[in-house]
């Protein structure tokens, strides 16, 4: 048997730049921009050659080319090269030229590798620095201002971000300065920490390196690799698997569609590869560092789009882009600078007449670009899309299919789940996932239906669901596509199979707490006054609900009319704040995830909706009171109220019932999953609240019965309103002679104070529920 030895590692040489070739894998040449070496020359075919170890030397193949593969000269299908070697690809005189050498990488090389990176030069970033600078002898300071030592031009970086402070002893320190969206050592977010060489310092999407008497800036440009290794999901207890063993690496440019048929786990490696839901076990290579140790810092590279849209469709496109802006950029971004950067990518996604046009008017596949801008706003590497066609045309399918692809030309890499194989011939490659979350396809997707042995996608599928047993993932396995696009394609070395680590910190947040209410505050108030609809409803709910209290009022509240007066009253006051907030929360989902996931303040949104809906709420249970009571006599005792005067007091009653029913509303929005059930629930809402008021069933002394009333809103409601009249004076009873309907001070000032009670545990509750909703990296 021959002896086997290892290939030298050369350094292949071109116009463009120089690649160290490792003996552990193969190298592809051609215009393919997911080869190992590109070479964009008409000449030079998609897939035009392979330099391949073997045997302990490296062999040059030529792949069927159109003209032809040259070694010194000669022309090639299969031979031996070396160090020395010069090579020819389209013509053996003048086509482009790549030279074999020996010995250390070339000087543009980092003496030392970034210490969170496992190949530098087989990465977009860190292949070679953007900038190098002498080490300062000083301090410096990094920021987007201009009046900084070091400019990083970048949105997402504050005006003055952070310090490079240097030492007497001669070490280094990097000290953040309170900027918006943070400082990283290694990916890990930090306010003052010294710094090694090697160590990288990520600001925005540049990342500086001390290297020797140097700093070195690599700036993440979009064209970033991604590599999954070992990607294992698995619930219940690991008794059931989503995603078994899943590996593929993604190139520069890359446009990877996933397709595989309902249960195949599409959703679970979205989540997975997004931070989402990290994987059990495995690891994802974003441009060589992992993306799950390094996610506090990463995940600002990431957009992704989810199937629903992410957008308030009653906004118009350039106000809800700019809105957007707001929340994502730093607090001292200029408004033209936000705005400059909102048109530009209204620009590149030719929504350029579509501006002020409200979003829920635009077709399937322009509201879906709108949510492509969305993400685009911050510059992301990596674009990922959920079923971004699903329900669209034919038509529209392949526009947004080619919308991707200018995407992914343009310098990212996209990735879009699909169920749609109209378009596929427009991506660079295709991820075919077959139950039990196993890799049945990896591969061009021209080549993916041969692979099969069928003509047409719906018989693959057929066969998916029919044939369960049939080993998909064995036979990729044993093909030379697993070889070929898995095995030798991955520049980055395989790791070792590992647990996932804790949960990272929360992502710093674009703007103040404060300030992400006022924006929030804005842009609801903006998308609810662009709904017509909402404000029809709005504006005569309270006066249809007043109108009947008024008809049973008469001119003068007695024995006849009061019960029923302040029955209405409370039934008016619940529907009234709970009809305005039950479908905001859950309508809203969508929208709240992706922001919660790119720095979102939970309680900062949750104050928005109280701030909007608190104010509409409360100005509604006054125009209702005054409606139902204005110029009634009230009949009050001696014509006084306990504290206020008698319609002061009962106004004050309804307004603080609606807005505990507002967020009482804003709970059981928090609770379902669907927004059809909501109105099911108001009615029932409003029954519990007459039944357990106190105005139809005797409340007090029944045991479990009277508890319960404890928590609902109108008991105390109707409590506060009875004593203002002293109830029992004007309607003697059983009913009315219930110890919360007394007209006293310490009994009003209970009822008034269950009621801010109840507020603040609903509101509680609904801050609990909302963590629910949240991408499992958010919930702390």
């Amino acid at each position: 048997m021959r002896e086997r030895f290892t290939a030298p590692e050369l350094v292949l040489e071109t116009e463009t730049g120089s690649l160290v070739m490792s003996p552990s894998r193969a190298y592809h040449v051609g215009r393919d921009p997911l080869s190992d070496i590109v070479i964009d020359d008409a000449r030079v075919s998609w897939h035009h050659a392979v330099l391949r170890p073997e045997d302990g030397h490296w062999k040059l193949e030529d792949e069927n080319s159109t003209n032809g593969t040259y070694a010194d000269g000669h022309r090639v299908r299969a031979g031996d090269v070396g160090a020395g070697s010069v090579l020819r690809f389209g013509h053996p005189a003048d086509g482009p030229r790549a030279v074999l050498t020996s010995g250390a990488p070339p000087a543009a090389e980092p003496a030392e590798r970034p210490s969170a990176v496992s190949v530098p030069a087989a990465t977009g970033t860190f292949r070679q620095p953007t900038t190098v600078r002498p080490l300062p002898a000083r301090t410096v300071r990094l920021g987007r201002g201009g009046d900084n030592d070091l400019v990083v031009d970048d949105l997402v970086v504050s005006r003055r971000h952070a310090e490079l402070r240097a030492h007497a002893d001669g070490t280094y320190e990097i000290v953040d300065l309170g900027s918006h969206n943070g400082t990283f050592l290694n990916g890990q977010p930090v306010t003052r920490a010294l710094i090694s060489e090697g160590d990288i310092v990520g600001i925005g999407h540049s990342a500086f390196c001390l290297v020797g008497d140097q700093l070195q800036e690599y700036v993440d440009t979009g064209e970033v690799s991604l590599d999954v290794q070992d990607l294992t999901v698995a619930v219940d207890r690991g008794r059931k698997t989503l995603l078994d063993q899943v590996s593929f690496p993604v190139g520069e440019k890359c446009l990877l569609a996933v397709v595989g048929p309902s249960g195949a786990g599409k959703s679970t490696l979205l989540n997975a590869l997004t931070g989402q839901r990290p994987a059990d076990k495995g690891t994802v290579l974003y441009d060589g560092r992992d993306l799950y140790r390094d996610y506090a810092e990463l995940r600002q590279r990431i957009g992704l789009v989810p199937q629903d849209d992410i957008l308030h469709a009653q906004l118009t496109v350039h106000r809800a882009l700019g809105y957007a802006a707001e929340l994502r950029f730093p607090q001292d971004t200029a408004k033209a600078e936000r705005r400059e950067r909102v048109d530009e990518v209204i620009r590149e996604l030719g929504l350029e007449e579509r501006t002020g046009q409200p979003i829920h008017s635009l077709s399937g596949g322009q509201r879906k670009r709108v949510s492509v801008a969305l993400e685009l706003l911050t510059k992301p590497s990596l674009l990922f899309l959920d079923e971004p066609t699903s329900g669209l045309d034919p038509g529209m399918d392949r526009s947004v299919m080619h919308m991707l692809r200018g995407l992914a030309d343009d310098g990212r890499t996209v990735i879009v789940v699909t169920h749609s194989v109209l378009s596929l011939d427009v991506c660079d490659r295709l991820l075919v996932l077959a139950p039990g979350g196993r890799i049945a396809y990896y591969g061009p997707p021209e080549d993916a239906l041969a692979f099969f042995g069928f003509e047409q996608w719906p018989e693959a599928f057929e066969a998916f669901e029919r044939d369960r047993d049939r080993d998909w993932a064995g036979d990729y396995r044993a093909s030379p596509f697993q070889r070929r696009y898995i095995t030798h394609s991955s520049a980055q070395p395989h790791r070792p199979v590992r647990a996932r680590g804790q949960a990272v910190a929360p992502p710093p947040k674009a703007q103040s707490w404060g300030a992400q209410v006022r924006t929030l505050v804005r842009r609801y108030a903006a998308a609810l006054s662009a709904d017509r609809t909402f404000l029809a409803i709005m504006i005569a709910l309270p006066f249809v609900m007043g109108a009947m209290a008024r008809a049973l009022a008469g001119s003068r509240l007695d024995r006849e009319s009061v019960l029923n007066t302040l029955l209405i009253l409370c039934v008016g006051g619940v529907l009234t704040g709970a009809a305005n907030a039950v479908r905001e929360l859950v309508k809203e989902r969508v929208i709240y995830q992706r922001e919660r996931a790119v720095g979102l303040s939970r309680s900062a949104y949750l104050m928005s909706k109280v701030v909007v809906l608190g104010t509409i709420t409360v100005l509604q249970a006054v125009v209702l009171t005054l409606v139902a009571l204005l110029g009634v006599d009230l009949n009050a005792p001696g014509g006084e109220g306990v504290l206020m005067p008698p319609l002061a007091e009962i106004t004050v009653a309804v307004a603080l019932l609606a807005f505990t029913a507002m967020t009482l509303g804003l709970l059981v929005s928090a609770l379902v999953r669907k927004e059809e059930v909501t109105m099911p629930l108001l009615v029932l809402l409003a029954i519990v609240q007459v039944v357990f008021c106190g105005a139809l069933l005797k409340l007090d002394g029944v045991p479990g019965i009277e508890q319960l009333a404890w928590l609902v809103p109108s008991r105390w409601a109707l409590g506060a309103m009875a004593g203002t009249v002293e109830l029992a004076r004007l309607s003697p009873g059983d009913l009315t002679s219930d110890p919360l309907f007394r007209h006293e001070t310490d009994v009003w000032l209970l009822d008034m104070g269950m009621l801010v009670v109840l507020s603040l545990v609903f509101g509680y509750l609904v801050a609990r529920l909302l963590r629910r909703h949240e991408p499992e990296v958010m919930r702390k």
